[in-house]
């Protein structure tokens, strides 16, 4: 099962490109996105626990999905501070229960920064986490390429925790593409390939992660895709390239290119990128 869908679905700069403009009375952004996509990635809960009541109208939104499944994002007290607040694993907890009750959870994500490298301390740590998270299929994120060997990939192995196969701008020690697996769940998550602002101390997320990817460029990770998942239950494709609707751009066209069939896609996606209409069809 490979399921294909975007990081986080909250973004000012999709009204009128992935969502309709105006909106209808009541719309929800999430049930509409649940009838293109049959994943996302809780972008939120990396800044903080999200709210147990939160967390129940998010199943809710996908509730006329069966096939739709969440993966989230741990919180960054935990992996970029590593100094969490004595609260922060209870409130994390509590506040992903009500879908992890649900069996809709599938993959809480370990994002590390760069700076976070192999040594003996940060295994040590990692290892800890793990102890502290056990009950949630644990995915893990590396930027820095000192973690990719076969001697830590064995170690996520007997751990049990996957690895998240990243496309991002490379530099010295970057994390290249990959297709690797260490547990039942392959992850791949598409951060673009925007250089330019990637490495530019003053850019914001927002332009940091403004890139659409070519049909092209797709091409290798499709293959990966399913070579993960010819080693795995279940495979997560996220994009995570947001700006102006391009992550559900991307979204749309690898379910086309990895299922071989036409993919739907919101209407006014189409009105912003026409050439999704022969790409998808």
């Amino acid at each position: 099962m490979i399921r294909i869908g975007t990081a986080g679905w909250v973004y000012k700069d999709w009204e009128g490109i992935v969502y309709p403009k105006p909106r209808p009375r009541g719309f929800d952004s999430l049930r509409y996105l649940a009838d293109y996509f049959d994943t996302v990635e809780i972008n939120s809960s990396f800044y903080g626990a999200p709210r147990p009541d939160a967390s129940k109208k998010w199943l809710e939104s996908v509730a006329n999905n069966p096939d739709f499944r969440f993966t989230a994002k741990l919180f960054r007290s935990f992996t970029h501070q590593r100094e969490p607040a004595p609260n922060d694993e209870r409130d994390f907890k509590a506040g992903m229960a009500p879908i992890a009750e649900a069996d809709r959870l599938v993959a809480l994500l370990l994002q590390f920064p760069w700076s976070f490298k192999d040594s003996p301390a940060n295994r040590d740590y990692l290892v800890g986490l793990h102890k502290r998270f056990a009950e949630y299929p644990l995915v893990i994120e590396v930027r820095h390429s000192s973690w990719i060997k076969e001697e830590m990939l064995d170690l996520l192995a007997e751990l049990g925790i996957g690895i998240c196969n990243i496309d991002q701008p490379l530099f010295h020690r970057s994390v290249t593409p990959a297709a690797h697996v260490t547990s039942k769940i392959g992850y791949i998550r598409l951060h673009g390939r925007n250089y330019k602002q990637w490495f530019c101390r003053t850019a914001n997320v927002q332009e940091r992660y403004d890139h659409l990817y070519s049909l092209d460029q797709l091409d290798s990770w499709v293959d990966r895709a399913k070579q993960i998942d010819g080693e795995t239950t279940d495979t997560y494709v996220v994009s995570n390239n947001h700006n102006f609707g391009k992550a559900a751009v991307n979204a749309v066209e690898l379910r086309a290119l990895i299922f071989g069939e036409p993919a739907k896609a919101p209407p006014s996606l189409l009105e912003a990128y026409p050439q999704l209409k022969s790409e998808t069809a």
